[in-house]
């Protein structure tokens, strides 16, 4: 079984293709969310912020890209559906399935 260090690891790696996925399908990313820090968002399980208490990001498991196409911040499900759906395809959960579209992580413990 696969611990959460290794899970991390392996979702760093899936970032970079995504990334390079990105830039090469004419997109540029900025970092939005990453890590949510538990002395401002709560240890997990713990709800501080506007954090959900159990969120990935807390794990190490999510990020949120801001997406740019031209120089244009690109905001909407169908801006991101690429990027999304490239991110389904090598494992990973994406939030547009949710209305979250620039959330990409990896399902932990049945949180996506």
């Amino acid at each position: 079984m696969e611990t959460l260090r290794q899970k991390q690891s392996r979702f760093a790696r899936m970032i970079g293709r995504l990334i390079e996925f990105a830039y090469a399908n004419g997109y540029e990313l900025t970092f939005g969310d990453a890590y949510r820090d538990p002395r401002v968002h709560g240890l997990t399980g713990e709800r501080r912020s506007y954090s959900h208490p159990k969120s990935l990001h807390k794990q190490r498991l999510a990020v949120d890209f801001n997406l740019f196409r031209d120089g244009k911040w690109l905001i909407t499900v169908p801006d991101y559906l690429p990027l999304g759906e490239f991110w389904e395809s090598i494992g990973g959960s994406w939030g547009g399935r949710f209305n979250d579209a620039p959330h990409f992580s990896l399902e932990h413990e049945g949180m996506r």
